[in-house]
């Protein structure tokens, strides 16, 4: 190598390829472009901490803002942070490290990045954002949470690009009653939906003027106060309490509504009766939805992280019915 390819070798880099590489590849790939490992390794290590602990934490909102907006642009805007960051530091040190060549950056960047990513959403916890208000109060529109790809173990509707092309499930544990979950629509598996399951296989359910009843027994069911937003002016609040303890609230809209009075629903073997916290406003085993094939279910709900529509969830953060 000539002394002048070693000196063009060495020569800092450029700020508009700086800001390139660190808006595609976030600090980590933005500090190893310039020629600092000890920065790419910190960033790496620091975004790690501040996101899971927001993600724990929940993000905060700006109460009645709607940011629904910055959930489809926030892409953007992070890729011009992270440009931000590093950009300042391009003149500062030298590429003259083995892992500041374009292919050694791509590579670290996609090892450190994607694979972890793509294990955590199909494995462990996936988001997902809440567009209707079929579970009001529990859920509101604009929620988004994680759901636990653990709860139940794995099956072909449970895993992206169908990694598991498997009848039933592997690791399988049986969901309780009261779990809020998320399941492909019986109808149309492309389709994602979020319920709460109340009727276990074997079970007889009911509604008899708008009372759950299992097994021809009525659970508990009591009036707590109203609840108001800016889709239902004022609704009845209620206090539900399912066999073993469960509680959690329901939403009334009003009385005899088409779901408030059904047949005797009973609940075939290896399938699950799921219904909507808002009861009069929710497509659910009363009707489309239909009974649930434990094949079916993706997860189980279990933690809010944030409302892009400012409303203040850290009441109903946690949506395990054990509290725990």
């Amino acid at each position: 190598m000539t002394e002048q390819a070693v000196q063009q070798e060495t020569i800092s880099r450029s700020r508009w390829s700086t800001a390139l590489v660190s808006a595609f590849g976030g600090p980590f790939g933005g500090f190893l472009w310039i020629g600092s490992g000890k920065l790419a390794v910190a960033s790496l290590v620091v975004i790690s901490v501040v996101v899971f602990a927001l993600v724990y934490i929940g993000f905060p909102v700006l109460p009645g803002v709607d940011l629904a907006w910055w959930a489809n642009f926030s892409g953007i805007g992070l890729m011009a942070l992270w440009a931000s960051i590093v950009v300042p530091f391009a003149h500062r040190f030298k590429p003259d490290r083995w892992y500041a060549r374009g292919l050694s950056v791509l590579v670290l960047v996609f090892l450190t990045s994607y694979p972890a990513a793509f294990a955590i959403r199909a494995f462990l916890l996936q988001p997902f954002s809440i567009p209707s208000s079929s579970m009001v109060p529990t859920l509101q529109e604009g929620d988004y949470l994680f759901v636990s790809k653990m709860a139940y173990g794995y099956s072909r509707y449970s895993e992206p690009f169908n990694l598991l092309p498997v009848d039933g499930r592997i690791f399988g544990a049986e969901p309780k009653r009261g779990d809020v979950v998320v399941f492909k629509f019986p109808p149309d598996p492309s389709v994602d939906y979020i319920q709460r399951i109340v009727g276990l296989p074997g079970e007889k359910i009911q509604i008899i003027d708008g009372v759950l009843h299992i097994n021809d027994v009525a659970v508990g069911l009591d009036d707590t106060g109203t609840f108001s937003s800016e889709e239902f002016s004022k609704a009845k609040l209620q206090r539900e309490t399912l066999p073993g303890g469960v509680t959690h609230s329901v939403l009334n809209l009003t009385d005899n509504s088409i779901g408030d009075n059904t047949r005797v629903f009973e609940v075939p073997e290896g399938h699950y009766f799921v219904l909507g916290d808002n009861r009069d406003n929710a497509s659910d085993s009363r009707f489309s939805v239909g009974f649930v094939p434990y094949e079916n279910l993706v997860g189980k709900a279990v933690r809010l992280f944030w409302n892009s529509k400012g409303v203040d969830y850290s009441s109903r953060q946690i949506l395990d019915p054990s509290g725990k």
